[in-house]
């Protein structure tokens, strides 16, 4: 039987403008569906993405859920995508609220959007909402940014006893995407749901990047460093985890890299 990698992208190009981390997350999936792995790609459905232009649709089936968050309902819209050349489709995770201004973290300004606490709980939990809704075991979910760093504790912690994820090995990549904001004081508050506690999100103290990056780290049982440079302070705490590294695996034979890294945590 294939092995199944989810990854849970926070930018892919063509959607949202090439850099190294879109680029990583348009062609990692695809390369490693050419290796013969089964895969499914996640992005937000940010409200600078052109839905026509790039042929976005509702997936009406997936969509219709409510997810709670700080005792506030906020309806989870999935929509999809194909990149024809790959035969790779993209879920987008999408909420009136969250996801339709004209910008990913930052308004015109370049003021952080102050609700960028939620959109992550809510981009999080939705992506896993929606692998339970389609029935996907993933043998690895591969995380991208940030904007994902709730994932681990999810699978690990809330997720724990659910037969899809039990087995799932959780891999983190870490970019050079850091911000200098601080989350909302009430961040404990909107990550917490059933299966987790207090003690459980004591890693995501202060909700600094830094802090999402040792909550991703602690319930991750694999990092990659991909950043030519990464934050100091995460790269210190990631060595010392004593967690697998693939270090940065470079610009262009990343996909033989990945692919060598997820045998070796599936025991291949």
């Amino acid at each position: 039987m294939k092995k199944r990698i989810l990854f849970v992208n926070q930018e892919i190009t063509p959607y949202l403008p090439e850099n190294f981390q879109s680029k990583v997350g348009r062609y990692l999936p695809q390369g490693i569906q050419e290796k013969g792995k089964e895969i499914r790609t996640f992005m937000p459905r940010f409200g600078n993405i052109n839905e026509r232009r790039n042929q976005l649709h509702e997936v009406i089936r997936l969509s219709g859920m409510n997810l709670i968050i700080d005792d506030q309902d906020h309806p989870l819209i999935i929509k999809v995508a194909s990149i024809q050349q790959a035969r790779m489709q993209v879920y987008f995770i999408d909420n009136e609220e969250f996801f339709h201004r004209k910008s990913t973290f930052r308004d015109k300004k370049g003021v952080f959007h102050a609700d960028n606490d939620e959109r992550a709980v809510f981009y999080s939990r939705g992506v896993l909402e929606t692998v339970k809704k389609l029935g996907w075991t993933p043998d690895i979910v591969h995380v991208h940014g940030w904007m994902a760093s709730l994932v681990p504790l999810y699978i690990k912690k809330a997720l724990k006893d659910n037969p899809l994820f039990a087995e799932t090995k959780v891999v983190l990549s870490i970019y050079n995407d850091g911000f200098k904001e601080t989350l909302s004081d009430s961040l404990h508050r909107k990550i917490k749901m059933e299966g987790i506690d207090d003690a459980d999100l004591q890693a995501y103290e202060g909700g600094t990047y830094v802090s999402l990056m040792k909550g991703a780290l602690t319930y991750s049982d694999a990092v990659v460093f991909n950043c030519k440079t990464i934050n100091a302070e995460v790269q210190k705490m990631a060595e010392e985890s004593g967690k697998p590294i693939l270090p940065y695996p470079g610009d262009e034979k990343y996909v033989d890299a990945f692919d060598h890294f997820y045998n070796s945590l599936l025991g291949e």
